[in-house]
């Protein structure tokens, strides 16, 4: 039996008898540090976790409670987030500045956290400082509880691939010239779990096997495909869509997916090519797919990737549609939940622009570019620290008020609007955004500026869920989303040199009804910075 079929196994036989019991805990202490790595052939320092680049894989169920003790031997404040990770009543433990003040040198911090009414393939990576671009990610997986079925049989096995852009350049020195206002070079390379070429994923021939692909790198979008194979897409971020069959797949900055691939070949070695769209220079990473007792590898080139223009990718985009007969990580379907039904309680329209803050070039939303405050937004609201929120100043759409500047943004919403977001991209680069603590159906793709009449093209039946979505070039993109989750969220751009120089803000989802059912209390362990320091958890 594979190792990942064995680990899945082994998960479930313990998860079975604590159906209905207290959920379990899993105890992890991860030290961080810097050490030597090799990625693209040449040693540079890398940011590792427990010695390992990439970080320990984490493997839960369903509503497992997570206690992660991080501790920083980093000469830099750290933070870690959950990518995807919905927080449930607790944006306390989302790890961003907004929420978490920064774990100091030579301290620690342990997270709290549970993987609540979740499933799918997740990530976690650090968020200050442009950390991320020396290491500190790894892969956070969620299993199904044995009593709610997955819309597919159980796999053979299941593979995990963290993948995306590389730059030879370390962290302070693309950091540097960031601060200095100067936009990042191309990347240097593409890795799979780390290295150009990982070792190969192992299968038997006639299995049906498990993908989990997810981009972790900072900006560059990538395409998947597994040579003479199909794809059979079977999970979208915790969601699961309706299981059409590919020859490849789109994965833009800071997304996940999961396709089931059966070894009906001969038995050989095949290509897993991971490369770079959209992109001046064409990088591509390769993996083996090894059927077992395989001696030679599948004749002709490397499988080509799929046409680069954008129309291609929209329309892969626009197929991707949420299975409504399946169930989540609760036991009623996906498509209970009429999202299309649901009036709308406002409009946001998010425009991305890059404009020239005091000489030098920031990135902004709505003409903001948000920048670090001394004291996490999360601990300004609770103790009613003033002066350091922002509260409601971004326009509500773009091209209106002042010229661009810097602030810190939040958004006031109440628990249970139902809100409609509009990401406008003006610019000629793919963007990615991302949400934290909620899944958003992506229920529009469209060219030009967006205007109320786009809404007649919406799908408002089964459009995909997910917790980042694409903007493609001049076009527009656009989420509905119910705000059923309290806490203060940050709402960014995936594109992490982007979100470094000020594209993001945060969403405080609030209601005057205080309660434990809503949202937890400031955990005890909190750091206290700022000025919240010496004040009271």
């Amino acid at each position: 039996m594979p190792a990942t079929a064995a680990l899945l196994v082994l998960l479930l036989a313990v998860a079975a008898p604590l159906a209905g019991a207290d959920d379990p805990y899993r105890y992890f202490t991860w030290t961080v540090t810097y050490g030597p790595i090799s990625p693209l052939g040449t040693t540079q320092q890398g940011i590792l976790i427990n010695g390992q680049f990439p970080g320990p894989r984490i493997d839960c169920v369903t509503n497992d409670n997570l206690i992660v003790n991080v501790v920083n031997n980093l000469d830099e404040p750290f933070l870690l987030t959950w990518n995807g990770i919905k927080q449930r009543k607790n944006s306390w433990q989302d790890g961003v500045v907004g929420t978490n003040c920064p774990i100091p040198p030579s301290a620690n911090y342990t997270y709290k956290f549970q993987a609540k009414d979740q499933i799918g393939t997740f990530t976690y990576f650090p968020s200050l400082a442009l950390h991320r671009a020396a290491g500190g990610f790894g892969a956070l997986n969620v299993y199904q509880r044995p009593a709610i079925p997955v819309p597919y049989p159980p796999p053979a096995g299941d593979f995990t691939l963290l993948v995306g852009d590389w730059y030879k350049a370390g962290y302070r020195q693309l950091r540097q010239s960031l601060d200095a206002g100067a936009a990042l070079p191309p990347p240097d390379g593409l890795l799979i779990n780390g290295v150009q070429s990982p070792p190969a994923f192992v299968g038997a021939r006639g299995g049906t096997y498990l993908f989990r692909v997810s981009n972790v790198g900072l900006r560059a979008s990538v395409n998947v495909r597994i040579q003479g194979h199909r794809l059979r897409l079977v999970e979208v971020e915790g969601t699961h869509p309706v299981q059409n069959v590919y020859d490849s797949l789109d994965v833009h900055a800071g997304q996940s997916l999961a396709f089931l691939v059966t070894l009906d070949q001969p038995p050989l070695d095949y290509a897993v090519v991971v490369s770079t769209r959209f992109a001046p220079a064409n990088l591509t990473a390769v993996g083996t797919l090894h059927y077992a007792g395989a001696t030679a590898r599948a004749p002709g080139p490397l499988p080509a990737g799929p046409p680069g223009q954008y129309d291609w990718s929209v329309n892969q985009a626009r197929s991707f549609r949420w299975n409504l007969t399946a169930s989540a990580a609760r036991p009623n379907p996906q498509g209970s939940f009429h999202y299309g039904a649901i009036p709308t309680s406002r409009t946001l329209v998010l425009a991305s622009s890059s404009p020239a803050l005091a000489g030098r070039r920031r990135c902004a939303v709505n003409g903001v570019s948000f920048v670090v405050p001394d004291t996490p937004l999360k601990l300004a609201d609770n103790y009613n620290i003033a002066n350091v929120i922002e509260w409601d100043s971004l326009p509500a759409r773009p091209g209106v008020g002042a010229p661009p500047r810097a602030g810190t943004p939040v958004v006031r919403l109440n628990l249970h609007e139902f809100v409609e977001v509009v990401f406008q991209n003006t610019e000629n680069e793919l963007q990615s955004w991302h949400l934290d603590g909620y899944d958003f159906w992506v229920v529009g793709y469209g060219n030009g500026q967006w205007t109320e009449m786009q809404r007649q093209t919406y799908n408002l039946v089964d459009a995909q869920a997910r917790h980042t979505v694409q903007v493609y070039p001049n076009g527009w993109s656009a989420i509905l989303v119910s705000l059923d989750n309290q806490g203060m969220w940050n709402l960014r751009s995936a594109i992490w040199d982007r979100q470094y120089l000020g594209q993001q803000l945060y969403l405080r989802v609030w209601t005057p009804q205080q309660s434990f059912s809503n949202e937890y209390s400031i955990p005890t362990n909190a750091i206290l910075c700022g000025r919240a320091a010496g004040l009271p958890h």
